[in-house]
């Protein structure tokens, strides 16, 4: 999950809108698959003009993970709403080799547009320049490649823009309190994304002096390590009063060792959009009391954009005759007041 954050001046709209609300006019028809997950209900509908024939090659890593899983979900299910769309999609690895033969075998298979979420945007940077360099255009999903020559456009979530707002929501609830204390279960902390997502939730919190970060621990993105990190946490700060979760699935386990130490002192803000996640803060019976998207839908309305170039077609709702050369999802803060809106997006 990587890259290219953006500023927001309104963190708190009770809606967001998606690079797929852009490409609603984009060319598409209707199907009456009715067999949507349901992040991708909620998808706008395309118009009912079927347009050329495009195959899409499809690559991504291997889906080891709550969102990623989601991933793979929104692309399969986006592109069975269209008829004029054939998806061709690899299996997912993390290996990085493995990943760029599955690419190259799709190259080979001559697939009009290419959608890619690289495992590794610096080691795949080769093989995207290789797709365009044959003439077939690529979608880079997410994890941006090297160079912006290996890819046509880019669409992905903005971790900087979690940071902050997951930082200015309790920079909020807090700023009438003082001395008030606040600590970070990040992820892996040898990724750029948690760095950016750790900066963004810095620079929002200098809006609020009284406010102190007094503990950072990072995790591993997975239920374990999240319980065992955030049991850590709560064994060397006795006294705090927010804390911000860079990742859902790790979330739950960091609930698990909140909930085994007897503690609901403090408020919790999660990310990413996992269901459990919602329905947490919808039941709000624990301390999470929101979290910031970072949503998978990114992966539908990447179809959409690789449907609109094989097509030759723009984005509905602007001027250009062409997509966009990069789009950045807003990371809206989701929590009671909104949470019923967003529930069909959340991931398991």
């Amino acid at each position: 999950m990587t890259q290219l954050p953006t500023r927001r001046g309104l963190l708190f709209g009770t809606a967001a809108v998606s690079a797929g609300a852009l490409l609603a006019g984009c060319t598409s028809n209707e199907s009456s698959d009715n067999d949507s997950d349901k992040a991708d209900n909620n998808q706008p509908a395309a118009d009912d003009k079927p347009g050329k024939a495009v195959t899409i090659g499809f690559a991504g890593p291997q889906a080891d993970h709550g969102w990623l899983n989601a991933i793979n979900d929104n692309a399969k299910n986006r592109a069975k709403k269209y008829s004029d769309v054939t998806l061709e999609i690899t299996e997912g690895s993390n290996d990085t080799a493995q990943q760029i033969g599955q690419i190259e075998t799709l190259i080979n298979k001559k697939v009009d547009v290419l959608v890619i979420l690289p495992a590794d945007g610096k080691a795949l940077t080769q093989v995207g320049l290789k797709a365009m360099r044959a003439g077939i255009p690529v979608i880079n999903l997410d994890r941006i490649f090297n160079s912006p020559q290996a890819y046509r456009c880019w669409i992905g979530g903005d971790n900087y823009g979690m940071g902050l707002n997951a930082g200015t929501y309790i920079g909020e609830k807090l700023k009438d309190k003082p001395n008030a204390r606040v600590i970070e279960l990040a992820g892996l902390d040898n990724l750029e994304l948690t760095q950016q997502r750790t900066q963004g939730f810095d620079d929002a919190l200098k809006n609020y002096p009284n406010i102190k970060k007094v503990a950072r621990q990072a995790a591993e993105f997975t239920v374990e390590s999240g319980q065992a990190k955030m049991a850590q946490l709560l064994q060397a700060q006795s006294d705090f009063d927010a804390l911000w979760n860079h990742d859902d699935d790790q979330g739950v386990g960091a609930l698990r060792a909140i909930e085994q130490a007897g503690r609901d002192d403090f408020l919790m803000v999660g990310g990413a959009g996992a269901l459990s996640a919602f329905q947490a803060i919808e039941a709000d019976n624990s301390v999470l009391k929101a979290t910031v998207l970072y949503p998978p839908t990114m992966a539908a309305s990447a179809i959409d954009l690789a449907r609109a170039l094989g097509q030759g077609k723009g984005v509905g709702g602007m001027a250009e005759f062409e997509i966009p050369a990069s789009i950045t999802l807003y990371s809206a803060v989701v929590d009671k007041e909104n949470v019923g809106q967003y529930m069909s997006t959340g991931f398991e």
